[in-house]
């Protein structure tokens, strides 16, 4: 971001900020005494209190030793026992401990106050700067959008990825998933599309994250100038369940607060599958049975829930255009959070680990890859180069094995040749230094030059005998 721009986004969010203040003074969640409760059972993660009839999702506060109160959430019932779920460590707590269920008007704290700020699942602030002040108070749940009301995507979003650019063209409002294993780009993918995407406003959810990840993604990959526009939710790997599912919850419930002020939000959420993997620990905790390996039927309830919350406003009034990152386990594109997540998701960025062994960074699989909005916000002409890419990149892999040891002989198929004259033009196309940004226009552009150049095939030549020879 220029230091022109910076500075005309920063007035703007202080004109919203001022207008808001002037017109509203923002009250913290009244809280309120419901009914008391004895606690009866404690069971790994799972609690077990009778006395306390709460209505499902309603907060609870358990007393511990010494006089202290952990917060827990109402997750099943059985005839008079209530099932709960803290969103803590537990350390301290006694049997028949008192449960008092309090009423809340709101869960969310938002506010033009969460810009720049790294906070936990519970709203705390976590980068030292003191409190935030709110001016609003938004449900953790938020509220559904009627689909008929929802603007369409017709507009393309600028990621400064070329090849997601050029090939997988985005659209503002769009749910995306970047399927990856470990340890093949998928970090820097997304801090690239943090640092490049022509977005007002980045909301990130690090959830399942492990510790050092967190600091190391604020101060690298976001920096200074990247966290001024971003507010980041952190909850790492050894908060329990309930607070892995509701930072996810709270990233997306600040993204809906952001839109509905107009404004077009990124969100980034790293990553889905650890949102399945805590409602799968919460779900077996209170007796669900489990069905696809291992996963309760609650999670595949889940997962729409809360992808469905992103998208365009309705009316035309803002948008959250939405990455989801997807952990495939042991590269499997086909394990049951991947599979659920290309059905309910708007498209698939599929990143594999035998591109990012060849030093091809990012490593996109083109092929398998898929925009589902391509047709709404590309012409023509565009289409038809993206789709000559895709069969020269199809036709050369499947002879890559014969190719590799020279087996192949010139001339067997038009495709296959033309594809071998362009291999290392293709190449250079689809890799991208972190610190080079390409915009549509760019990418696009590179595209028609790498295509459309008249390119004579290389002359037919005929294999080696020792090529045509069968492998002993």
């Amino acid at each position: 971001m220029t230091t022109v721009a910076a500075e005309h986004w920063e007035e703007a969010r202080n004109l919203r900020l001022a207008a808001r203040l002037a017109a509203s003074g923002a009250q913290p969640p009244s809280l309120g005494l419901a009914r008391e409760g004895v606690l009866r059972r404690a069971v790994g993660l799972t609690l077990e209190a009778s006395g306390c009839s709460a209505p499902l999702g309603s907060r609870c506060r358990v007393e511990t030793a010494g006089g202290h109160w952990v917060d827990a959430e109402v997750v099943g019932f059985s005839g008079d026992r209530t099932f709960l779920m803290p969103t803590a460590d537990l350390a301290g707590l006694l049997p028949n401990a008192r449960v008092v269920t309090t009423r809340r008007e709101g869960e969310v704290a938002v506010g033009e106050g969460l810009l720049g700020r790294v906070i936990d699942s519970d709203g705390v602030p976590l980068d030292g700067r003191g409190p935030i002040r709110p001016e609003s108070w938004v449900g953790l749940g938020g509220v559904a959008i009627n689909p008929l009301t929802r603007e369409p995507i017709t507009r393309s979003l600028d990621v400064g990825v070329r090849a997601i650019n050029a090939l997988l063209p985005i659209g503002r409002g769009q749910r995306i998933g970047l399927f990856a294993g470990s340890g093949v780009g998928k970090s820097t993918l997304l801090g690239m599309m943090t640092r490049y995407t022509a977005a007002d406003v980045i909301v990130v959810g690090l959830i399942g994250e492990r510790g050092r990840e967190v600091r190391d993604f604020v101060e690298s990959t976001l920096g200074e100038e990247g966290l001024r526009r971003s507010v980041v939710v952190a909850t790492p790997a050894d908060r329990p369940p309930l607070a892995r599912l509701h930072g996810a919850l709270r990233a997306t419930a600040i993204a809906e607060w952001y839109r509905d002020q107009g404004l077009h939000v990124l969100l980034l959420m790293d990553s889905l599958t650890r949102f399945a993997h805590a409602q799968r620990e919460i779900g077996l905790s209170v007796g669900e049975p489990p069905t696809t390996r291992g996963y309760p039927p609650s999670v595949f309830a889940k997962l729409p829930q809360l992808v469905e919350r992103a998208g365009n406003g309705a009316d035309g009034r803002g948008s959250i255009t939405a990455f989801y990152t997807v952990l495939t386990e042991g590269d499997d594109q086909q394990e049951p959070i991947a599979d659920a997540a290309r059905a309910i998701l708007d498209g698939h960025i599929v990143l594999t680990r035998r591109i990012a062994d060849a030093g091809q960074y990012p490593a996109i699989d083109v092929e398998v890859s898929v925009s589902r909005v391509m047709q709404e916000i590309t012409d023509a002409p565009w289409r038809e180069r993206i789709r000559k890419l895709k069969r020269l990149m199809a036709a050369y892999n499947a002879q890559r094995d014969l190719i590799a040891i020279g087996a192949y002989q010139r001339g067997s198929d038009p495709v296959v040749d033309e594809a071998l004259a362009r291999w290392p033009k293709i190449l250079e196309f689809l890799g991208q230094d972190v610190t080079e940004a390409s915009d549509v226009e760019a990418s696009r552009a590179a595209l028609a030059r790498l295509l459309d150049d008249t390119r004579e095939p290389a002359p037919a030549t005929h294999a080696t005998t020792h090529a045509q020879e069968p492998a002993r």
